[in-house]
């Protein structure tokens, strides 16, 4: 992958720019964080639009940490809006509760650009996909360890080398490139990081590692924080979509928030080859990607294997052939994508 098609996340990494959210940290606005949920959005769109400068007491942050908070009242952070009351003690479809951290470490196996990565894994998932290969902790919400905010903050900071001391201060000594938030997927903890990162000092870029079946509001409270979008274009079809993850109306909305996604920052698509399914999912995901992101680096990913109850679904009971995995980079090669 070129450095021009992650020009910021690059920049941050030589010092020259600043990680998004620590500007979201700085820029002001002029909300009572006591309004209703109608007027503090309303705040929070026009801060994106035209932030305020230390004139006021409340960050950009601190108002994305209370709409997080409030959506957990009635939980629609991912798009099966079910409404959970989760700050009421309430569990939902993923059966989060509180954010639970299954491991944290430096990720040598992430794309090359990314790592060393810090990668934060949750607990829980908004998917129930039936070969997935973390199903150890997506299976399992309630596992895990719970890590205050502010902790979890100086642990990010202690990856970074230094905390932020602005752009043009040249590339600084990095245990990490990035912090990298995954799963599970983060969805379900959102409000949970962005308490975290309200915290945290590190000048680091910051990952969503997700499958990307996030509500619009969801969306919005991740622009200004995420730098680079690391996502999972799984399926080509509604049909597979609900058959193998349990995910309803899956293209509209993963469509609509990639070109979300791509509005906001810089992206990176993975595509996981599924055997039988390179006409169904392969081909139509990497046309569209063509289509309409026709920029973004894409992952064609050759590493499935059977895990979980992929061996009840008789076509990926087995391995990826290499056959098919040479088809889907021959697709991907006729289409000009950059993988």
């Amino acid at each position: 992958m070129s450095s021009n098609s992650l020009s910021n996340y690059y920049g941050i990494l030589e010092g020259e720019v600043r990680a998004r959210y620590l500007k979201t940290r700085e820029d002001r606005v002029d909300v009572d964080l006591k309004s209703d949920e109608g007027s503090l959005w309303r705040a929070h769109e026009s801060a994106l639009v035209r932030p305020r400068k230390r004139t006021e007491e409340t960050s950009l942050m601190d108002l994305k940490v209370e709409l997080g908070r409030r959506m957990l009242d009635n939980c629609r952070l991912c798009e099966r809006r079910c409404g959970a009351k989760r700050s009421s003690m309430e569990t939902g479809h993923c059966g989060v509760l509180e954010a639970m951290v299954s491991r944290e470490f430096l990720h040598m196996g992430e794309e090359p650009d990314l790592v060393p990565s810090y990668t934060i894994f949750f607990s829980g998932c908004t998917f129930n996909c039936v070969f997935c290969q973390n199903w150890d902790i997506s299976t399992k919400p309630d596992s895990g360890t719970t890590i205050s905010a502010r902790t979890l903050a100086k642990m990010i900071e202690s990856k970074s080398g230094r905390t932020d001391r602005g752009a043009g201060s040249g590339s600084p000594l990095r245990l990490a490139r990035n912090v990298n938030w995954v799963g599970g997927d983060p969805t379900s903890n959102l409000p949970y990081i962005l308490e975290v990162l309200r915290e945290c000092r590190a000048n680091l870029p910051q990952v969503w590692n997700s499958n990307m079946y996030l509500t619009e509001e969801a969306m919005r409270l991740l622009d200004g924080i995420i730098d680079v979008y690391l996502t999972d274009f799984k399926y080509g079809n509604d049909e597979c979509a609900l058959r193998l993850s349990n995910a309803p109306n899956y293209m509209r909305i993963i469509e609509r928030n990639h070109i979300t996604a791509r509005a906001q920052a810089e992206m990176i698509i993975r595509h996981l080859v599924l055997p039988g399914h390179i006409e169904c999912c392969t081909r139509p995901v990497l046309s569209w990607i063509a289509e309409n992101l026709h920029d973004v680096k894409v992952n064609v990913m050759a590493q499935y294997h059977p895990e979980h109850r992929a061996s009840n679904y008789e076509e990926i009971s087995k391995p990826l052939r290499l056959t098919e995995y040479r088809k889907a980079l021959e697709i991907a090669e006729q289409l000009g994508l950059d993988a």
